[in-house]
């Protein structure tokens, strides 16, 4: 009991310390504030650096100056349109919410957890969690009551049933099988922040595929193991009952079988322009070479690819299951959706200010040449670098949950810095998403996390904060330490991260 009184302490702390920050949004706008001071700060104090490749010397500049002032009201509205982040995830999201309205993300998730045998319920459970980020927040409202469902049906605790569907849906939030908005996200926010050393640098939305891959089937065995043994235990079996969701009507199974086919035809397609050596969807080769896929149409246009096959494959589905009486319908999604990224649009405005101020005044290159130059002086282990960097971000995760608001304000410092001690974009991104995820179900400040108290309340009215905290740290302590040992052979397999993107720069 006193372990527990601790923790109980413990967490109320750090709730009482994460209700005392700023909302994100407005975090920026002081964050603005403050390098603007700094600015003017540092520059009459002379802060200098000299970049380690050209030789430049690279002074502080002043923003609180004529000039200063001439910048950011010429380019205040530039600062947002151009943003990197802003534009993909608005595509992305207009063709996933197509699909969302139209019930078939909801029916994928049911399809692929109603028939599943007991062995492996949890680990489709999970899974089907993990895979669920591809569609934002549907995981959250239609997964974790469901798994809470099935896991009755089987006899077995609802509450582990939510605590499984929970640790895929936000434990693994960053990784999938495909690429969706979180990866355009950051993605954008990486190239911001290298541009700070290399104008030129593009950090595609693929850059951590091949380690995202990996990464689910590993979040899903950990989430799977930790539920067994960790959690199973802890919560009572109750006795079988019929409950169960609504099985897969008539018409919602013939929009699934016609997404079906339109998926195999639209992979066709795709395979049709990027195998052959001058296929449309390849960059052009230069007298009869074959073309390349790494600079090619395909990945340079890979968000706008899964919003076109999302946007079909959700009209489709909503025709022939009924559920759109109209093409307006598929209008409603789109518009509904984009309705959701009201407070993304302005907290994205202000990130985008705080990231031009800060390239702006010079402070974010000096900052990562003196970093790089301590962290050469120190010469620590490349692997035991990235490994701390994931434990810092997972810290900061407690208190501030919006993973492209932490990401906005940590990857202008720590990008370049890492860049100029020979660390890519593309691997600093990859810690930094496996620290972001591993806490994420362990803060009672992730705007989920009340909903998924209220779902556990629904059958069990004695259940409170401390009770998911308890459930869910076991499954982010073991995904903490297992992803970061998967990053360090990764770091020392010398694997790519994913197309073209590896962890050392070239």
């Amino acid at each position: 009991m006193a372990s527990h009184s601790l923790s109980q302490r413990t967490l109320n702390r750090i709730e009482a310390i994460g209700n005392k920050l700023p909302h994100p949004t407005l975090l920026f706008v002081w964050l603005c504030g403050i390098v603007l001071v700094l600015s003017l700060l540092t520059s009459l104090l002379g802060l200098q650096a000299t970049h380690p490749v050209s030789g430049e010397v690279i002074r502080a500049v002043n923003l609180i100056s004529t000039e200063g002032l001439r910048l950011i009201l010429e380019r205040t509205v530039t600062n947002f349109t151009q943003f990197a982040p802003v534009g993909t995830v608005l595509v992305a999201i207009m063709g996933i919410g197509i699909a969302e309205h139209s019930g078939l993300i909801g029916a994928l998730l049911r399809v692929s957890i109603l028939k599943a045998p007991e062995k492996i319920l949890t680990f489709l459970v999970v899974l089907a969690g993990v895979l669920s980020s591809i569609a934002a927040d549907s995981g959250y409202v239609v997964l974790i009551p469901l798994a809470a469902m099935i896991f009755q049906a089987a006899g077995r605790s609802p509450i582990a049933g939510i605590a499984a569907a929970f640790a895929g849906v936000s434990g693994g939030f960053s990784a999938n099988l495909l690429i969706g908005p979180l990866d355009a996200i950051l993605a954008g926010l990486s190239t911001e922040a290298a541009a700070l050393v290399d104008n030129a640098y593009l950090v595609s939305p693929a850059a951590n595929y091949y380690f995202m891959v990996v990464s689910t089937l590993l979040v899903a065995v950990v989430g799977t193991v930790v539920t067994e043994k960790i959690i199973t235990p802890r919560f009572p079996h109750t006795p079988h009952t019929r409950e169960i969701a609504a099985p897969v009507s008539l018409d919602e199974r013939r929009g699934l079988k016609g997404v079906g086919l339109f998926t195999l035809v639209f992979v066709g397609l795709l395979l049709w322009g990027l195998v052959p050596e001058q296929g449309v969807l390849r960059s052009p080769g230069l007298d009869g070479a074959a073309g390349s896929i790494l600079h090619s149409p395909f990945i340079g246009g890979i968000v706008t690819i899964i919003a076109v096959y999302a946007g079909i494959a959700g009209w489709l589905y909503g025709a022939l299951s009924r559920r759109f009486a109209s093409s307006s319908d598929a209008i409603t999604g789109m518009e509904s959706s984009m309705a959701t990224m009201a407070s993304y649009l302005v907290l994205m405005f202000f990130a985008a200010q705080f990231v031009n101020y800060f390239a702006w005044s010079q402070l974010g290159i000096i900052s990562a040449i003196k970093g790089a130059a301590l962290l050469q002086a120190l010469d620590p282990n490349i692997a035991v670098l990235l490994v701390c960097f994931v434990v810092f971000a997972a810290l900061i995760n407690l208190l501030v949950g919006s993973a492209s608001a932490k990401w906005a304000l940590l990857a202008p410092v720590f990008v370049p810095m890492l860049m100029l001690a020979g660390i890519s974009p593309e691997a600093t991104q990859v810690a930094y998403r496996i620290g972001d995820s591993s806490t994420n179900i362990i803060t009672p400040l992730m705007p989920y996390f009340g909903v998924v108290l209220a779902f556990a309340q629904k059958y069990d009215r004695n259940i409170g904060i401390g009770t998911i905290i308890a459930t869910m740290l076991p499954y982010s302590l073991w995904l903490l330490i297992a992803w970061s040992v998967m990053l360090a052979g990764w770091i020392l397999l010398g694997l790519p991260l994913g197309p073209g993107a590896n962890i050392f720069m070239g």
